[in-house]
């Protein structure tokens, strides 16, 4: 009759082994999971990121706008009170040589007593005039002493302005390069989201429209109000310019950032407005934030920060220059926060 041996248990040991190996093993496949690459964005992802990111380019565009006009001042200062100081210097020298010369003249002559020097003379009446030659030069000199103390105090002057300045230029210059370097940065991170997607999606979100975009160039502008003088001109100015490329920091003729297209347009109409969106929101008068107000050629300036700016054409619409990889078109006057309307 055949034995039956009941199966062996396995020891206590080797259960506690294989439960370790298994804890283990799991461990290690969520450590895996955890680590592997994260899932490739879809494009509305995509673009709601890259929004994100010309929004803040744009933002750092308009603070080298502002930080390069500030630095160009400076420098046409500096440059003024550096000519000033050259020039200053130029006389303060013609002053100390002719002030030597006078000195040396008295020098020679002022050995001995005036009243002995009468006394010996052989022709006294001679003398007289010399002498009163010699208090001319005194006087001469007295004179040339005074001006030559006002000119070492104006020179000491505008040496200190002129290092206030060159001081003041470096750090203008500093926060210019920091504003190019973030805006550099931006542009660089959203060209990389791009590059994760298909030329067409690329295009779509870059021109396409929406946020991104600011919006498609679709308004008849045949039906548009005509307006007159300076605002009409620089209206049709900016009209003229659609197409044309943005390109940040940029004021025309060929490509704009949105304020450079602002300065450009109305400086074909003769009128110079300043640099950036921030400056531009408070040229003119205010015709407050409600758009039913505005008339062709006002400022629409965007945002709580006013980063963004785009001139009002009639009809409900703007002409703008919208972002990087984008052109210049149209777009409905409330398709972004506007912060304040002004008429230039």
């Amino acid at each position: 009759m055949a034995s039956h041996r009941r199966p062996k248990q396995p020891s206590r040991a080797r259960v506690t082994v294989l439960t370790a190996a298994a804890a283990t093993a799991v461990a290690l496949s969520a450590q895996v999971s955890a680590h592997a690459a994260p899932a490739k964005p879809n494009k509305d992802e995509v673009k709601a990121q890259v929004d994100k990111l010309l929004d803040e380019q744009e933002q750092a565009a308009e603070k080298y706008n502002g930080a390069k006009e500030k630095a160009d001042q400076l420098r046409k200062q500096a440059d003024q009170l550096q000519d000033q100081v050259a020039r200053g210097q130029e006389q303060l020298n013609e002053l100390s040589s002719g002030l030597a010369a006078v000195a040396g003249d008295q020098y020679r002559q002022g050995g001995i007593d005036p009243s002995v020097r009468l006394m010996l003379s052989s022709d006294p009446d001679g003398y007289l005039s010399q002498a009163s030659s010699f208090d001319q030069a005194a006087s001469t000199q007295a004179e040339t002493l005074k001006s030559l103390e006002d000119q070492q105090r104006r020179l000491s002057q505008q040496k200190q302005e002129a290092a206030a300045v060159l001081a003041e230029l470096d750090s203008s210059t500093q926060a210019l390069n920091d504003a190019k370097n973030e805006v550099k940065s931006k542009l660089e991170e959203a060209q990389s989201l791009l590059n994760t997607l298909s030329a067409a999606d690329r295009l779509s979100i870059t021109q396409g429209g929406g946020t991104a975009s600011r919006g498609a160039d679709r308004v008849d502008l045949s039906n548009l109000p005509q307006a007159g003088g300076y605002a009409g001109v620089a209206v049709s100015k900016a009209l003229g310019k659609r197409g044309a490329p943005y390109v940040w920091g940029a004021t025309g003729p060929g490509s704009f950032d949105c304020s450079g297209l602002m300065v450009w347009a109305y400086a074909q109409a003769g009128v110079s407005l300043p640099r950036t969106s921030q400056a531009q929101g408070s040229v003119g008068a205010s015709v407050g934030t409600d758009w039913h107000n505005a008339q062709p050629g006002d400022l629409v300036v965007y945002y709580g920060d006013r980063h963004h700016v785009g001139m009002y054409i009639g009809g409900g619409m703007v002409v703008h220059a919208p972002h990087t990889g984008d052109v210049v078109k149209t777009m409905p006057v409330d398709a972004m926060p506007i912060s304040t309307i002004r008429r230039v």
